[in-house]
């Protein structure tokens, strides 16, 4: 099989952020917070590279939300107060796809703290998506 390759279209990207972001919710409502918590860092990343793609980006395979938010802060100076969110939801990503010694994963109440810490952030890139 052929390696496929990633769209560069910022549609593409949110739509598949849209679907993450559904389920984290899902995840949440069958109580399994490690998976919601990794849906949430998807669709965070998602969101960051559509907006990013959106202001002619080169699309790299990243999935440090921190590292994102550096370059989406060259464009948009002000998202730099959603740093500490996305370094924790960041963790969740890790805690799901790595193991570690000690199994200590993300609460339910760590995933949805963090989902309405998101959520600002989520609804400016989707704003700046929209406009021209």
């Amino acid at each position: 099989m052929q390696p496929r390759e990633e769209s560069l279209y910022p549609g593409d990207w949110l739509r598949i952020a849209e679907k993450d972001l559904e389920r984290v919710k899902r995840m949440l409502a069958i109580h399994d917070p490690e998976v919601a918590g990794f849906f949430l860092q998807q669709a965070v990343e998602k969101f960051l590279k559509a907006f990013l793609l959106s202001r002619g980006w080169e699309l790299r395979r990243i999935p440090d939300l921190d590292a994102l938010l550096d370059d989406a802060v060259a464009y948009t100076p002000s998202l730099e107060k959603f740093r500490p969110v996305c370094q924790k939801v960041t963790a969740f990503y890790f805690v799901e796809r790595y193991p570690f010694i000690v199994e200590a994963g993300p609460t339910e109440e760590d995933v949805r703290v963090s989902l309405e810490q998101v959520s600002e952030l989520i609804e400016r890139l989707r704003h700046a998506l929209r406009r021209p």
